[in-house]
C-alpha cells in the first residue's frame, strides 16, 4: 500500500496531465468525427466511406496521443526517436515491394475529401493505351470497382485513379 502512495505522490502531475491528455483526445476524436459526418453528409458521401474515413482518422489520433502520453512520463526523445526508426526501417524493409498501399490509402483520402466521382457515376478513364468506360460501384480505401458497359468488373487502384484524366459522363 506503501508503494502505491508513493507512486502518486512522486507521479501526481504525470497522472493529471494523463487524465486530461485522455480526455483531450476522446473530446478531439468527438468532434473531428461530426466534421467527418458533416462533411459526409454535406457531399452526400456514402455512409461506408465515411466510417472509413473516420476510423483512419481515430487511429492516427490514437497514435498522436499516445506519442504525447509517452513524452509526459518522461521518456526521452532520444529513445523515442531510435524507437520510431528502428520500426520504420522494419518497416520499409518488409513493404518495399509493397509501396503502392501507402499510396492507395492516401489517395482513398483524397478521393473522399475532393469528390471527383460518386458511385453510381460512369466515367471515362482517358488513356491512350487503353480507355475505360465504364460505372462507378463502390470506393474503397485501396481502389475503385466499376463496372463496364459490357458487364465486366474492373478494379482500379485509387492512385492510378488519381493519375489518370477522368471524364464523368453521367452523374447519378
Amino acid at each position: 500500500m506503501e508503494l502505491l502512495s508513493n507512486f502518486f505522490k512522486e507521479n501526481h502531475r504525470q497522472l493529471i496531465v494523463t487524465i486530461i491528455v485522455i480526455m483531450a483526445i476522446y473530446f478531439l476524436k468527438l468532434i473531428i468525427n461530426k466534421i467527418i459526418l458533416k462533411y459526409g453528409n454535406h457531399t452526400h458521401i456514402k455512409e461506408l466511406r465515411t466510417r472509413v474515413i473516420i476510423k483512419y482518422s481515430s487511429i492516427l489520433i490514437n497514435i498522436l496521443g499516445l506519442i504525447l502520453l509517452i513524452t509526459i512520463w518522461g521518456v526521452t526523445p532520444e529513445w523515442i526517436f531510435a524507437t520510431f526508426a528502428s520500426f520504420f526501417a522494419i518497416v520499409g524493409v518488409a513493404f518495399f515491394a509493397q509501396w503502392s498501399l501507402l499510396s492507395n490509402v492516401t489517395a482513398g483520402f483524397i478521393i473522399y475529401f475532393t469528390v471527383p466521382f460518386r458511385i453510381g457515376d460512369t466515367i471515362k478513364i482517358i488513356d491512350k493505351d487503353n480507355p475505360i468506360e465504364a460505372t462507378v460501384e463502390d470506393i474503397k480505401a485501396f481502389y475503385v470497382v466499376l463496372r463496364t458497359n459490357d458487364g465486366f468488373p474492373v478494379t482500379f487502384p485509387n492512385n492510378l485513379i488519381l493519375q489518370k484524366a477522368i471524364s464523368t459522363i453521367k452523374s447519378s
